[in-house]
């Protein structure tokens, strides 16, 4: 689908994800570009305590008018999902004829809701792949925006990668959507971002003479295939002068695998213990910490 400036009918995007992925930042790009080109637009949101970790959501809507903030089941002309199982949750908003769904293949474990949590454990979550979800949308894009953000350096950038294929899906200049993009992103990742977008871009060029089933870049497991949790060491990096010694990570940590030291700064004790699940970097108040290393996924026959 294609959203031409001007057009006199509502248009409607859905942006889901989980916390601290960017959804409220993808939602604001938007907004921020269909107010500069002259529409009215309304936007809601959720978040709040399900900002860190939990389901995030944002309604976009705009049009030369817009009474209502929020989106009728059914009624999405694109629903962006910045992680796949958030996308699958919602995809009975998207129109079923027209509608345009792009999704991040990044699959993101909730781990208190984990009923296994060590290494290599078989992990409960959606078993739909992407060409089974793909085959039931009109017109459907399904990428690895994590990995691809990843080789530039930055795995944040993954929301930038989105934005880019979303800005090939509505009528709007790309240097429209970088200027905004800049606007909101710190100073030193620009350039990334820059990138991150057009490789968004470049990518959704090469899907257009494949079929919509076949738009994903996610591999394809089969039925008697074990899927098997790979973990390099984790990598945790606490930044010291930020951190405050709330004992908010130590407390929650599913594992019971950090502490404060001496000098009541966060520290991993249980280096063996660490599955990357990120709990401790979603809670902290002063984003001091950061988990690398995080699980890639490796096929067993």
């Amino acid at each position: 689908m294609n959203v031409e400036k001007g057009k006199s009918n509502l248009t409607n995007v859905l942006v889901v994800g989980v916390g601290g992925q960017g959804v409220i930042m993808v939602s604001k790009v938007l907004a921020l570009i269909c107010q500069s080109n002259g529409f009215q637009v309304k936007q809601s949101e959720v978040h709040g305590m399900a900002k860190r970790g939990g389901g995030v959501f944002s309604h976009v809507r705009f049009g030369p008018e817009v009474w209502s903030p929020t989106i009728p089941k059914g009624e999405a002309d694109i629903l962006l999902a910045l992680e796949w199982a958030e996308g699958l949750r919602w995809i009975n908003y998207l129109k079923r004829d027209g509608g345009l769904f792009i999704a991040d293949t990044q699959k993101i474990f909730p781990p208190f809701a984990a009923r296994n949590r060590n290494r290599g454990a078989d992990v409960g979550y959606s078993p739909e792949t992407p060409r089974e979800i793909l085959e039931l949308v009109g017109d459907g894009y399904a990428l690895d925006a994590t990995s691809m953000a990843n080789e530039l350096g930055n795995l944040r950038a993954a929301n930038t990668v989105l934005l880019g294929v979303l800005s090939m899906g509505l009528d709007f200049e790309p240097q429209e959507w970088l200027d905004v993009i800049e606007q909101l992103v710190p100073a030193n990742s620009i350039e990334i971002n820059r990138l991150a977008f057009q490789q968004g871009r470049d990518w959704f060029a090469e899907m257009q003479n494949i079929p919509t089933a076949d738009r994903h870049t996610a591999p394809e497991i089969k039925p008697n295939e074990i899927v098997q949790s790979v973990h390099g060491r984790v990598k945790l990096e606490i930044v010291e002068d930020w951190c405050k010694g709330c004992d908010i990570c130590v407390k929650m940590c599913p594992e019971r695998c950090l502490r404060l030291n001496g000098e009541m700064i966060a520290e991993l004790s249980k280096p063996d213990a660490c599955t990357g699940c990120r709990v401790c970097e979603w809670l902290c108040p002063d984003y001091a910490i950061k988990v690398g290393m995080l699980p890639a996924l490796e096929v067993v026959s």
